[in-house]
């Protein structure tokens, strides 16, 4: 835990003047935590006016706990007398404010502490951002103390509504003003004398709050930062590790990558293909903003990748495309507008091409091909390489593996692959984010010869395993044996979907692909191709499918 205890500049009230104080404690550890810390406090020491360190290396765990991630009683209390330990020293020294920060919170906004302590309240926090609906606050609590659903947290959380909130619970990251008379009565421990409820550091401060009238407030106005979703108590510590990896993921979907500090010495990392024999990303050149991103993404994650530059339909013209011998499917029709195939889908078909091509001449038994446009599920390599052991262990003969995709069939639910846990057989899909191939699957799809009845690569592909539901597409197509299959549920999404700010498509928002002088930018505003999934009710839903081990600890707002 870290603390920051610092005071007001009177020549500038609501603004901090200098931070006077870091009191860093961290104990009960079996990684490398300690020495970490230790580095990083000796080399930033000069920077603030002291710092206070209080390690413990033993004992390593508490003794009533259940494993590493287990908060037990013995647990909570250490928590709470670390944290009541920092509000006592930032009052022996008259600091005006405390600013609570757990270890694992990810402040991304510079201005934060300046805009908490303008709001001029007594406990506030800046509400922060997950994976899920989880965040660092309660709109309801329960009699007893438990955690209540409300109608008010969805749009809080979703800023859907925005401001500074009144609400029963902050944690994880808030700021004290111990300017103000009623924090004289907060205290994290001992718990208040009539306290009856669980025994949990935040509910016993938000309980304290309560004794003291003193109401606690979340602000949404601006995106202040992340926070990892709690991991369950059967958890391991290479979770937590990859739970902190995917919350970095997360932020470079919409900001600059979290660089580590300049006062630490970082480790290197060592990117391979996860037992594949390739593993392909596909990106415009002129979208150098998403190949940094992917590249980042899939370095953090210690997974190499082959870049393959896309081929840019917009720049080919009629004689061009004529040269390469493609023609439109007759009687192709977007099935949402209507219109026929543009130059974004044709560029985005022969990228996808060029890729299966390279597959067959090398030869590669395995391979995995990324878009540039997408976001990765937590724990997303270990599931991958588990599953790609269970598809080898059943002896499965597959060609194809979705492991994104847009569910286009949801009469009904798919096929679950016997023996093999997150397997269903593929029906009518859209999008081609990820995927799996296997050589013989990418030898398919060169064999079907579609440049001469070309249609958007994720039309072609349910064309190709026969699940297509417009059969005339499918006439054209003799053999239609690709065996295709999808992860269930998904290990990537798209990063954005129609509407969203920042969402662009180089795909649909494009020309007509034979004619230069027809644009068709319908997608902006209402592409219904790149919508988020809906809803699947619950009788199409794939619940049959046997779930691997390793959980995704996907946890909703507790």
């Amino acid at each position: 835990m870290i603390w920051h205890i610092f005071q007001g500049s009177p020549a500038h009230p609501g603004r901090a003047h200098m931070l006077l104080r870091v009191l860093v404690a961290t104990d009960h550890n079996v990684d490398n935590t300690t020495a970490i810390l230790r580095e990083w406090l000796v080399n930033v020491q000069g920077l603030y006016h002291s710092v206070e360190w209080r390690p413990m290396d033993e004992p390593k765990s508490y003794f009533d706990e259940m494993g590493p991630k287990h908060w037990s009683d013995s647990r909570y209390e250490h928590v709470m007398k670390l944290r009541q330990a920092a509000l006592n020293a930032a009052r022996d020294r008259w600091a005006d404010y405390v600013l609570f920060i757990d270890a694992d919170n990810f402040l991304i906004n510079p201005d934060t502490l300046n805009l908490l302590i303008a709001e001029n309240k007594t406990v506030v926090a800046p509400m922060l951002d997950s994976r899920s609906a989880y965040s660092n606050f309660w709109c309801g609590m329960t009699a007893e103390g438990y955690y209540k659903r409300t109608p008010a947290y969805v749009p809080v959380r979703k800023r859907d509504r925005l401001g500074c909130f009144p609400v029963v619970m902050v944690h994880s990251t808030m700021l004290i003003d111990l300017r103000k008379e009623a924090s004289k009565q907060l205290a994290f421990y001992p718990p208040h004398p009539d306290y009856t409820w669980s025994f949990d550091d935040i509910i016993v401060f938000a309980f304290s709050c309560r004794q003291a009238e003193v109401q606690m407030y979340i602000c949404n106005k601006e995106q202040y930062g992340f926070l990892q979703v709690p991991l369950k108590s059967t958890s391991t510590m290479q979770d937590e590790v990859d739970s902190f990896i995917h919350v970095h993921l997360e932020v470079m979907v919409n900001h600059a990558p979290m660089e580590p500090s300049r006062y630490l010495s970082v480790s290197p990392k060592y990117p391979a293909k996860m037992g594949f024999d390739e593993i392909f990303l596909i990106n415009l050149k002129r979208r150098p903003d998403r190949r940094m991103r992917m590249l980042d993404s899939l370095y953090e994650q210690e997974i190499a990748c082959k870049v393959i530059d896309a081929v840019d339909g917009r720049a080919f013209n009629s004689t061009q495309i004529k040269a390469l011998g493609i023609t439109m499917l007759p009687d192709y029709k977007d099935p949402y507008s209507g219109r026929p195939l543009t130059k974004g889908e044709m560029g985005c078909f022969l990228s996808h091409y060029n890729v299966w091509n390279e597959i067959v001449e090398r030869g590669l038994q395995t391979s995995v091909v990324f878009e540039d446009d997408l976001r990765f599920e937590i724990f997303f390599k270990r599931r991958l390489k588990y599953l790609m052991k269970e598809v080898e262990k059943a002896a499965l003969d597959w060609d194809l593996i979705y492991i994104g995709r847009k569910r286009m069939q949801v009469d009904h639910p798919e096929k679950p692959v016997p023996g093999v846990r997150n397997l269903v057989e593929a029906d009518y899909s859209y999008w081609t984010l990820g995927y799996v191939l296997s050589l013989q699957g990418a030898q398919k799809l060169i064999d079907a010869k579609p440049f001469n009845k070309m249609l958007p690569v994720d039309e072609f592909l349910p064309v190709m395993y026969d699940k297509h539901p417009v059969s005339e597409y499918m006439d054209h197509f003799e053999n239609r044996d690709l065996r295709a299959f999808s992860v269930e549920p998904l290990l990537i999404y798209p990063t954005h979907y129609t509407g969203d700010p920042g969402y662009v498509s180089d795909t649909e928002t494009s020309t007509v692909w034979d004619n230069e002088n027809l644009k068709t930018d319908w997608d902006r505003a209402k592409s219904q191709k790149t919508k988020e999934q809906a809803k699947i009710r619950e009788a199409a839903q794939n619940l049959d499918v046997s779930h691997s081990p390793i959980d995704s600890a996907s946890r909703d707002e507790l």
